[in-house]
């Protein structure tokens, strides 16, 4: 990952859950990422080509649409795209016959390292 500094990779976080979206800024700022963060997955995706993120960082249930809608309507602009999926709620049984996945899952309540090494390994790819 070599990089200058003022070109950071930008990951978005959408989660409609303001606390955890502080979290994960809280962690991915230290780790040198830009983060913008979400409580609507419709502005994340309203957002996404002008920004292009390296990473999407994203809830399952989030009311009007899910992480797997975004993740769906994200690929469709970008196939490369990198999505890291989250979700208390349900496991990977939710995407294992989906024509689109994310790169990575991840259940919460999550430890912080996994959650920092998923996302370095990540980026590194």
């Amino acid at each position: 990952m070599s990089h200058s500094n003022n070109s950071e990779p930008l990951v978005f976080v959408v989660d409609d859950e303001p606390m955890l979206l502080e979290l994960a800024e809280a962690i991915l700022k230290p780790m040198g990422c830009a983060v913008r963060t979400f409580r609507d997955p419709e502005l994340a995706l309203k957002e996404f080509p002008a920004a292009r993120p390296a990473l999407i960082i994203t809830d399952y249930a989030m009311g009007r649409m899910s992480g797997m809608d975004l993740i769906r309507e994200c690929r469709r602009a970008n196939p490369a795209q990198k999505i890291i999926l989250l979700s208390g709620t349900v496991d990977e049984q939710v995407f294992a016959d989906a024509p689109v996945k994310p790169d990575r899952f991840i259940s919460k309540p999550y430890q912080i390292k996994d959650f920092s090494d998923c996302i370095k390994s990540l980026l590194a790819e």
